[in-house]
This record gives C-alpha cells, sequence and structure tokens, in this order.
C-alpha cells in the first residue's frame, strides 16, 4: 500500500483503496507522505481520530523515519477561546454575577495559556453553556475587522498549521475549506500536494452537508444573543433592538412548539401542510427583516453590532429562498432536536462539486478505509463523489478470520418488521452471550429497538448491561473495559470508530441488516433521480450503503491478530434474501455457520 501511495503523490493522481482492519494503513500512508517532503493535509473523520494521528501514529513515523518535520493540528475554531468575545462577556450586565468568577479564571487562564485550547480548562465543564459566550463562530467571528486579530488563537493555529509540513485536520474542517466558507482557513488547501482523505466512506454525506444552504433555528437564536448582549453597550439608546429580537424570538419559539421535540427528518412539502407552518414561517422571516431593518441603523454603532448586521442579512436572504421553488437539482427538508430545528436546501448529487474541487486541487489524493469497496468493486462510493479517473485497489485484512471468528446467523422465525423480532433476538442472543460471558457489543439501527432489548435483557441476564444514553459514550467504553463481562448496547455510534482488544471483547450482535431509512427525503431524492435515469436505487444506493454500514460494525470484533470472536447477525435476510450474499461476500472470509452448537465450540475451543 504504501508503495501505492508514493506513486500516486508523485504522480499527483487520485487513489481509492480499501485497507481491512490490521493493515497499517496510517503508517501506509504516513512514511511516503513525510519522505515526499510535500506540504500534506491529512483528514479524519473525529477530533478523537485526530488526537490519535497526531499523538500516537505520526510521532512513531517521524521516530522511524529519523526525520524533522513541522507539524500542525489544527481544530475547529469552536475548540479556541475569543479574545474579543470573552472580554466582551466580562464587561456585559446581562452575564449572571455567579458566572464571573469563571470568567476572570479564563481571562487569566488565556494570557498564559500558548493554545488557547477550552479542553485545557476543566472548570468549563460545569458550566459548558459558557463555552458559547467565549467562543466564535464563522457568523459571529470579526475577522481582520476584530481588534484582537493578531492576539487571536485560531489566527495562530492557522497560521501555524499553513507553515507547517503536515497538518492533521478533521472532514468538516476540509470541507469548509472546499466551499470556501472560513475565511483564512482557505488559504490551506491551495498551498496542499498532497491530500489523505482517512475514514473516507464518511466523505459523501459529510460533502452533503457542506455543499448545501441551511438555515437553523440555533443560528437565528445565536444572532439574537449577540444583538441583546451588545446593545447596551454600543446603542443604548436604541430599545428598537430589544423589540425586534424580542418578536423573532417569539416566532423561534412557536416553531419550536409546532415541530415538536422528538427528532425527525421530513421534506418540505409535508412541512407545508402541516397546521399554521407556512403562516409561522412567513411571520418569522417578516420578524427577522424587521429585526435586519433595525440593525442596518445599528451598525454603526459598533463592530459586534455590525457583524450582526451582516449575519441578519445572510439568514434573511437563505431564509427567503426556502419561498422559492425547487429547481430538481436540490431537495429542500427539515430536521428537529430536542434543541431546535433546521431547513436544509441540499443538492441531490455532490458528484460536480466534489469532482470538480478534485479536479482544480492540483494534488495527489489519497481517500481510504476499512469499509468502501461493495463485492470488491468501487463503483458506488466513485459514482456518489464524481470521480472517474482513480486507481483503485483493495487490501485484504491480515487476521486469519477463518480461525478467529465465526459469523452466527441464528435461525430466527421472525424478520425485522415482525411485531416479535426483538423477542426473538434476545432469545437466540442469550445463550450466545452466555458462551461468550458477556464481553460483547450489542449494536441496534434503532433506538426503539436498543431501548426493547434492553429491556428484554434486563429480566435475563446477570452480566452488567451498559446502555447507550445512560453515560456518555467516553465513560460507557470506559466502564465495558474496566468490566470483565459487561454487555454494551449502543447505536450508530458504537459502530465505527471503537478500538477494543483482547478477550474483552469477544462478541458482536448485530440486530439487522443496517438499511438507511426510505423515507429520509435526501434519500427519497436521490432515488427518484436515478429512476429517472433509468438506474435501480436498491442495487446502486440503498444496498450499497448498508454494506458499508454492516462492514463498519463487523469490524469492532477482531482488533488484533491475537483476538477472536463471534459475530451474530440476527437478520435472516442476508441468507434468505437474494442480495444477502453481497453482504456476505463484503465482510472478511469468516465462517459461517446457523448452528448454536458451533458457536459453543468455537468459545470452548478458546
Amino acid at each position: 500500500m504504501a508503495s501505492v501511495v508514493a506513486e500516486v503523490i508523485a504522480g499527483r493522481e487520485v487513489l481509492i483503496c480499501e485497507a481491512g482492519t490490521g493493515t497499517g494503513k496510517t503508517f501506509a500512508y504516513l512514511v511516503p507522505a513525510l519522505q515526499s517532503g510535500l506540504k500534506t493535509i491529512i483528514s479524519t473523520a473525529t477530533k478523537t481520530l485526530q488526537d490519535q494521528l497526531y499523538h500516537r501514529d505520526l510521532p512513531i513515523v517521524l521516530d522511524a523515519l529519523k526525520a524533522s518535520v513541522e507539524s500542525a493540528l489544527l481544530k475547529g475554531r469552536q475548540n479556541y477561546v475569543c479574545l474579543y468575545r470573552l472580554d466582551r462577556a466580562r464587561a456585559s450586565p446581562a452575564i449572571e454575577p455567579r458566572r464571573q468568577p469563571l470568567l476572570e479564571h479564563l481571562q487569566q487562564w488565556a494570557q498564559r495559556s500558548d493554545s488557547g485550547d477550552l479542553e485545557e480548562v476543566h472548570e468549563l465543564d460545569d458550566d459548558a453553556s459558557l463555552a458559547f459566550l467565549v467562543t466564535s463562530t464563522t457568523d459571529n467571528c470579526l475577522g481582520q475587522e476584530c481588534p484582537m486579530f493578531d492576539e487571536c488563537f485560531v489566527v495562530r493555529a492557522r497560521r501555524a498549521a499553513a507553515a507547517a509540513d503536515v497538518v492533521i485536520v478533521n472532514h468538516h474542517l476540509l470541507f469548509a475549506d472546499l466551499v470556501l466558507r472560513e475565511t483564512g482557513f482557505a488559504e490551506l488547501l491551495p498551498n496542499a500536494d498532497v491530500i489523505v482523505l482517512d475514514e473516507a466512506h464518511k466523505v459523501p454525506d459529510i460533502a452533503s452537508t457542506f455543499f448545501s444552504r441551511s438555515v437553523s433555528a440555533q443560528q437565528i437564536g445565536n444572532l439574537c444573543r449577540d444583538t441583546l448582549a451588545a446593545a447596551p453597550i454600543e446603542a443604548p439608546d436604541m430599545p428598537s433592538l430589544n423589540h425586534a429580537v424580542a418578536s423573532v424570538d417569539a416566532a423561534l419559539d412557536t416553531l419550536r412548539r409546532l415541530f415538536g421535540h422528538e427528532p425527525q427528518r421530513g421534506d418540505w412539502d409535508a412541512l407545508q401542510e402541516r397546521d399554521g407552518a407556512v403562516m409561522e414561517l412567513t411571520t418569522l422571516g417578516t420578524a427577522l427583516n424587521e429585526l435586519h431593518n433595525c440593525l442596518i441603523v445599528a451598525a454603526e454603532r459598533g463592530l459586534t453590532l455590525a457583524n450582526c448586521n451582516e449575519r441578519a442579512a445572510d439568514l434573511c436572504e437563505r431564509f427567503e429562498a426556502f419561498d422559492r421553488g425547487a429547481d430538481g437539482e436540490h431537495v429542500r427538508w427539515f430536521e428537529t432536536t430536542r434543541r431546535g430545528f433546521t431547513l436544509h436546501d441540499t443538492p441531490v448529487s455532490v458528484a460536480t462539486e466534489f469532482s470538480e474541487r478534485l479536479e482544480h486541487s492540483n494534488a495527489a489524493w489519497i481517500l481510504t478505509s476499512a469499509s468502501l469497496a461493495v463485492e470488491t468493486r468501487f463503483d458506488h462510493f466513485t459514482n456518489l463523489l464524481g470521480i472517474t479517473d482513480a486507481r483503485e485497489h483493495l487490501w485484504q485484512s491480515p487476521f486469519d478470520y477463518a480461525s478467529q471468528s465465526l459469523l452466527y446467523v441464528p435461525p430466527l422465525t421472525a424478520e425485522p418488521r415482525a411485531p416479535d423480532f426483538e423477542r426473538e433476538l434476545v432469545e437466540a442472543a442469550m445463550p450466545v452471550l452466555e458462551c461468550s460471558r458477556g464481553r460483547a457489543f450489542f449494536l441496534f439501527t434503532s433506538y426503539r429497538a436498543l431501548d426493547i432489548c434492553a429491556d428484554l435483557l434486563g429480566d435475563r441476564t446477570a452480566f452488567p448491561l451498559l446502555v447507550q444514553g445512560d453515560a456518555p459514550r467516553s465513560a460507557l467504553l470506559s466502564q465495558f473495559e474496566t468490566l470483565d463481562n459487561a454487555i454494551l448496547l449502543g447505536t450508530a455510534t458504537f459502530w465505527e470508530g471503537v478500538d477494543v482488544r483482547g478477550e474483552q471483547l469477544s462478541c458482536v450482535i448485530i440486530d439487522k441488516l443496517p438499511f438507511g431509512v426510505p423515507d429520509d427525503p435526501v434519500t427519497k431524492a436521490r432515488m427518484a433521480a436515478m429512476h429517472a435515469r433509468g438506474e435501480n436505487p436498491f442495487v446502486q444506493l440503498q444496498l450499497p450503503a448498508a454494506i458499508t454500514a454492516l462492514k463498519q460494525g463487523a469490524g469492532r470484533l477482531i482488533r488484533d491478530v491475537t483476538d477472536r470472536g463471534v459475530l451474530m447477525i440476527g437478520d435472516v435476510r442476508i441468507l434468505r434474501r437474494s442480495y444477502g450474499s453481497a453482504f456476505v461476500n463484503s465482510l472478511p472470509p469468516m465462517p459461517l455457520t446457523c448452528e448454536l452448537d458451533d458457536v459453543r465450540a468455537f468459545f470452548a475451543a478458546s
């Protein structure tokens, strides 16, 4: 793999490659990238993986090569204290007195800190909401107009990254750069000679997010809060600002109640059919415009209100765009969480946007993951990103799955949609969990299934149950590694990016094949576009996405050459349906059985 990466770097080509668990893909791209002497940006899926790359893997390779290379770890701006906003918060009469001591502590720390990274301030954990007041966003950053621009920790971090030979970022930062959303950081990519996208299976979804336009309740709420905080300082004689903000806040509250508090995604037409939705959206738009009109006048009073005016103008323009007719190439939809709602305008395909940026970059691109191929082919991935001219390679895991693992599909009578599926699943899982003595991940495709099975297991097993939602993800993983017989129940967040080695994790149970929700608005739009082109959305979109997700979940089981374990999949469709073979053929070469006695024999041989 390292040899191929070296060739791709030398030729400024594009490489798409799957490297199975244990291949050592991080070293395989780090060694040739560092030896090339070229400016390299390495992007991965999460901040946790960023830290692993920067603090563990990179130093090992640098030491092995006896190389002296300038490197930088660049995080999103929300990780760094904003000196200007900290100053304003300390001076604001709206800040509660009980928060002043922490603000003073932050001020003293900021004067000493080299990085400004808020991870250094453990006291902030007790008042996380204060972080919003002392950090900046792309919207409220004053940029070069800021009086503290030269002292800014974000600016310092980006200057260090611009000067470094190797920069470790995450996909969200990379795509913010690709679409030129963050002034300053966008200077990095044009200078990059090598761009590595690790965990590349995440790229299509993240690209879709960044090539979208959206308006969120959080963005509007932040504008209101910043306006209220700045008004007494910069425009104390303009009570109209407070009245305008109050109107926007009232409209936001009404819409939050109308959307409800349960997480959901729906298309724009469904939203417009709700009683009162159109009227309340119009009311919010009118209130936003009134606030903007007030801010036009107030903008001359100070830097913060001038920034608020620019943000209000942008929000008004984006909000009005949702009243325009759809163009067929975009899908408009809404998403709700317990905290608010977001309106989205998303391209049906990101292929054109991504491929154009890739072609114009004049860099070598390496896109790698342990789960990109479907039955050894990369068509699904390349079609999503519009990549037409790339080298493709697949390196299987070096682990001996034939002796280290067993794939068990219990002969359930119920398929996943049956009302008694979860009960049958737990019945089938119990003897497997007894054989593995706990030490298992039980992974689910929905919170509903997790809750049902957690209740059923609670009455059936004495093994400690660690259930997603009962504690933070990191705390659950720590408990799992500390206990010697726990069962961890989780959804998507535990399907990838989790590395538990040894006997501690000897069994992974997956409730069903992870097909996406078919009525998701973006999925529906993409399926409709494929139908119109005469393509088969199930074969070319839904099936490959499900296979990629299953490979990620199954990949939690065998993490080292000495690991042994059973993968149980409770979905009999993998054997009964014609598409089931595509799943089996895409998994590592595990022996397959439907016999519980084989599971018992496997664990007895441990």
